[in-house]
C-alpha cells in the first residue's frame, strides 16, 4: 500500500485536514433555528471573551521515542483524519509534533523505507534527514487563551496553522490542537460580536428593527401551524422631540434606556421588546389568549408611565401612545400588522395621547415616507438621478492603483446626494434593485470604457452584484449584452458577490460563475469572513479575489483577534490562488498591519474617499507625483 504513496503530490493547504476541510465539516454541522435565533437572550456583558485553548483540545494518543517508523506510517495511513502525531517520552512530556503530510511525503521517496523504516522515530530525528520536521513544535499551557494562542503562532509562523500545536497540562502531554479549529473560534466569536452589533440596539441593550421583525415572523409562523394568536404594540414617546431640546440628548438616551426597562418590566418572559428607531418602541405579544390579553398590555404599559423618570437628578414624567393589532385576523403580513399597529398608534395619538387604540377596519392606512421612497425610486430611473462614485484600489506591493470599485449614489432632487444606505433596502424589497444593478454595470463599463480610450488600459472596475440580480435567469445574458454593449473587455470589469449569493443553491452558483469566467470576468467575494460560507466549497468556484470585511480591518493595530484573522485568511487565500483585498484602511498603523500580513490591495479613506467619475483620473494624477 506504500508503494502508492509515490505518486501522491501534497499541497500545504489543500489537503487532508486542512483549513478547507475544517470549514467545510463547520459549516456542514446541523444548528437549530435560524441564525439570529442562535442567540435570543444575549446582552452587551454577555458577549464571550477570549476562551481557553482547552476546547480546542483533542487527545491523540501519542507515539513514544521507541516506536519505529513504519509503525507510524501504518498509523497515518489507518487513521486518515489524522493531521499530526505527538512524541512523548518517557515522562510524558512532548518531544516533537510529527505532520502528517511531511512525513508520509518523505516515506514516499525511493529507498527511504529501507533505509529509515525500522529505526525508532528518535533515532531517525537524531539523523538530522528531516530537517524540515521541527523538533520543538508549539507547546502551549490548556490553560492559555486562544488569542494569545493566535499571535504565538502568528510569531512562529503560519505552516503551524496546518500542522496543529501541542497542549500540555503541568508540563505533561494533554493533547494537540488545530490551527485551522483556533481560526474558526476566533471567527465565530467575531461574527458573534458582529451579530450583536447588527441585531441589538446599541443605546438600550434590546433587540432593533432587524432582529424584532425576525422574532416577529418566528411567532407568526408558529401560530399558523399551532393556529394561535400573536399580537403587536406599536410604541411612541409622546413629544420626546421636546423632551430632546429642552434637556438635551445625553438626557434624552437615558430616558429612553429608562424606558425600555420598565417596557420590558410590563411583557411577560416570552413576549420581545425592540427598539425599533428614535422613540419608537415594540412588543411582539407570543401567544395571547385573545385580544383582551393584548388590550391588558397595552394598559400595564400605559399606566407604568405613571410614576416618574429619574434621569441625570432630575424627575421627569412620560407619556406613551400605543397601537396594536393581532395576527392573523387583522393582517396576515408582517408589513401589513406593522401599518395597521402605526396606524392604531396615530389614532391614540390624536385623542389626546397617553392612551392605546387597537386597529379596527376602517381607519386610514398610509405611509408616506416609504409610498414617497418607493415613487421617487422609479422616478429616479426614469430621470437619470443615479451616478456612480469610484473608490480607488491601491496594490500595496507597487503602491498603484490597479481598480475603482463603483458605489451608487442618489442625487435626490430636494434631499441631496443620498448615500446607498438611504435607499437599496427599499429597492431590493419592491425589486427595483434587479433595474438599479444593470444601470450600475452598464454606467461602469461606459465610464471604462472612456479610461481605457485615454489610456488607462490596466484599469479594473469592481461592481457589486445584489442577489437578487444574481439569481433572475437572464443574468449571464444580460451581462454579455451590456459588455457588447459599451464595447469594453470583459478582464477589465470585476463582479463582486457576497458569502450568502455563492452558499446558496452551489450547483446553479457553480454553473453561472464558470460561465462568467470563461467570459474573461474577474469575480470576487465582497465582505469576507462576515458569513458562514464554507472554503471546501470556495476553492470549487472560479474566485480571484477575497475582500476582508473593514471589521476585521478597522482597529487591527490594538485588536489581536482582527490580526490574526487578516493574516491567517491572507495567508491560506494565497494557497487558494487568490488575491486578497481589506477595506477600510484608514490609518497609517492598520495599513502597515495589512502589508506585513501580504495583503496584496486595499481600499479606504487612507487613500480616498469614494468620488465622482471626473475627479478620478486628477487622483491618479496626483497619487503618482505624491509617490515621486
Amino acid at each position: 500500500m506504500l508503494d502508492d504513496l509515490t505518486s501522491i503530490k501534497y499541497h500545504p493547504a489543500l489537503d487532508q485536514n486542512s483549513l478547507a476541510s475544517m470549514v467545510a465539516e463547520e459549516s456542514a454541522r446541523p444548528r437549530n433555528g435560524t441564525r439570529m435565533d442562535r442567540y435570543p437572550n444575549i446582552v452587551a456583558s454577555e458577549l464571550p471573551d477570549s476562551p481557553s485553548v482547552r476546547r480546542l483540545l483533542r487527545y491523540v494518543s501519542p507515539v513514544a521515542t521507541t516506536t519505529i517508523c513504519m509503525d507510524i506510517v501504518s498509523r497515518f495511513l489507518d487513521e486518515e483524519s489524522l493531521y499530526a502525531l505527538p512524541v512523548v517520552d518517557s515522562a510524558n512530556k512532548a518531544i516533537t509534533l510529527l505532520d502528517r503530510h511531511i512525513f508520509l511525503e518523505f516515506f514516499s521517496r525511493p529507498y527511504v523505507r529501507e533505509v529509515y523504516g525500522n529505526k525508532t522515530i528518535v533515532h531517525f530525528l537524531n539523523t538530522k534527514q528531516m530537517t524540515y520536521q521541527s523538533k520543538t513544535p508549539i507547546m502551549v499551557d490548556a490553560a492559555s487563551s486562544i488569542d494569545d494562542v493566535a499571535q504565538i503562532i502568528i510569531d512562529a509562523g503560519m505552516q503551524h496553522m496546518v500542522s496543529g500545536f501541542i497542549v500540555t497540562q503541568n508540563q505533561q502531554y494533554a493533547g494537540i490542537a488545530n490551527g485551522h479549529d483556533l481560526l474558526q473560534d476566533i471567527t465565530h466569536r467575531k461574527q458573534d460580536e458582529l451579530y450583536y452589533l447588527a441585531h441589538y440596539d446599541q443605546l438600550t441593550k434590546i433587540p432593533n428593527r432587524m432582529l424584532f421583525n425576525d422574532r416577529l415572523t418566528q411567532a407568526c409562523r408558529e401560530a399558523v401551524r399551532k393556529d394561535t394568536l400573536v399580537g403587536l404594540l406599536f410604541i411612541d414617546v409622546d413629544r420626546f422631540k421636546q423632551i430632546n431640546d429642552s434637556m438635551g440628548h445625553r438626557f434624552g438616551d437615558l430616558l429612553l434606556v429608562a424606558l425600555a426597562e420598565r417596557l420590558q418590566s410590563c411583557s411577560r418572559d416570552c413576549d420581545t421588546v425592540g427598539r425599533l428607531g428614535g422613540d419608537e418602541f415594540a412588543i411582539l405579544m407570543d401567544t395571547p389568549q385573545d385580544a383582551g390579553s393584548i388590550s391588558m398590555l397595552s394598559k400595564r404599559v400605559v399606566d407604568s408611565m405613571r410614576e416618574p423618570f429619574q434621569v441625570m437628578g432630575k424627575e421627569l414624567y412620560v407619556t406613551v401612545s400605543v397601537g396594536t393589532s393581532i395576527f392573523p385576523s387583522d393582517d396576515a403580513e408582517i408589513d401589513g400588522l406593522f401599518a395597521k399597529a402605526d396606524t392604531a398608534m396615530y389614532e391614540a395619538k390624536t385623542k389626546g395621547r397617553n392612551g392605546f387604540q387597537e386597529y379596527i377596519p376602517g381607519l386610514s392606512i398610509y405611509s408616506p415616507d416609504r409610498m414617497s421612497l418607493e415613487s421617487d425610486l422609479r422616478a429616479a430611473l426614469r430621470n437619470n438621478e443615479f451616478v456612480l462614485h469610484y473608490q480607488p484600489q491601491i496594490c500595496l506591493a507597487t503602491n498603484q492603483m490597479v481598480g475603482v470599485e463603483a458605489l451608487i449614489r442618489w442625487r435626490h432632487p430636494k434631499h441631496g446626494l443620498l448615500s446607498p444606505v438611504h435607499f437599496i433596502p427599499t429597492a431590493e424589497e419592491n425589486g427595483l434593485i434587479v433595474e438599479i444593478g444593470r444601470w450600475v454595470l452598464r454606467e461602469a463599463c461606459r465610464q471604462c470604457r472612456q479610461w481605457i480610450d485615454a489610456h488607462h488600459a490596466t484599469l479594473r472596475v469592481s461592481i457589486n452584484i445584489s442577489a437578487l440580480e444574481f439569481r433572475q435567469a437572464d443574468f449571464v445574458e444580460q451581462v454579455r449584452a451590456i459588455l457588447n454593449e459599451t464595447g469594453i473587455a470583459p478582464s477589465h470589469i470585476e463582479l463582486e458577490l457576497t458569502e450568502s449569493i455563492v452558499m446558496h443553491n452551489v450547483g446553479a452558483v457553480l454553473a453561472i460563475l464558470n460561465e462568467l469566467k470563461r467570459m474573461g470576468i474577474f469575480l470576487a467575494i465582497d465582505d469576507f469572513g462576515t458569513g458562514f460560507s464554507s472554503l471546501n466549497y470556495l476553492r470549487r468556484f472560479p474566485i480571484d479575489r477575497l475582500k476582508i470585511d473593514q471589521s476585521f480591518v478597522q482597529g487591527i493595530d490594538h485588536i489581536p483577534a482582527n490580526e490574526s484573522i487578516v493574516r491567517a485568511i491572507t495567508s491560506l487565500a494565497h494557497n487558494l490562488s487568490m488575491e486578497v483585498l481589506a477595506e477600510g484602511a484608514e490609518s497609517d498603523a492598520e495599513l502597515a498591519i495589512l502589508m506585513a500580513c501580504q495583503c496584496n490591495e486595499a481600499q479606504g479613506y487612507w487613500f480616498a474617499k469614494p468620488m465622482p467619475a471626473y475627479e478620478v483620473m486628477p487622483w491618479v494624477a496626483a497619487w503618482e507625483d505624491r509617490k515621486s
